[in-house]
């Protein structure tokens, strides 16, 4: 699966078989990822959060709220955004990758 932006630059892939919860979350992180290359911080973050939302448990959730926390930053310029979501990181998705990445935040 593939995700494209408008002008059809490849905003998001996924490879093989995924079961129903992890394909929609992989298909709403790539709908969020294309609002975040448009710098649409809002529809971005209304898409990170509903990824978080409706489908806490899939493979998405942790990446969506590292982006989450990225696009509320890229938004505001304010730095406490990071920080919460660095924060966030220690109580949810604690052993992912994201979590790594976040580490620095918080």
């Amino acid at each position: 699966m593939q995700i494209l932006d408008p002008e059809g630059n490849r905003r998001h892939q996924v490879e093989g078989f995924l079961p129903p919860e992890d394909f929609l979350g992989q298909l709403k992180l790539g709908l969020a990822h294309a609002a975040f290359a448009r710098e649409d911080w809002k529809e971005a973050v209304r898409r990170f959060e509903d990824i978080l939302d409706a489908h806490p448990g899939s493979d998405a959730a942790p990446e969506a709220l590292y982006w989450r926390g990225v696009t509320r930053y890229k938004a505001s310029g304010d730095p406490a955004d990071l920080m919460e979501t660095g924060a966030a990181f220690k109580t949810r998705y604690v052993n992912t990758p994201w979590a790594k990445k976040a580490s620095v935040w918080g």
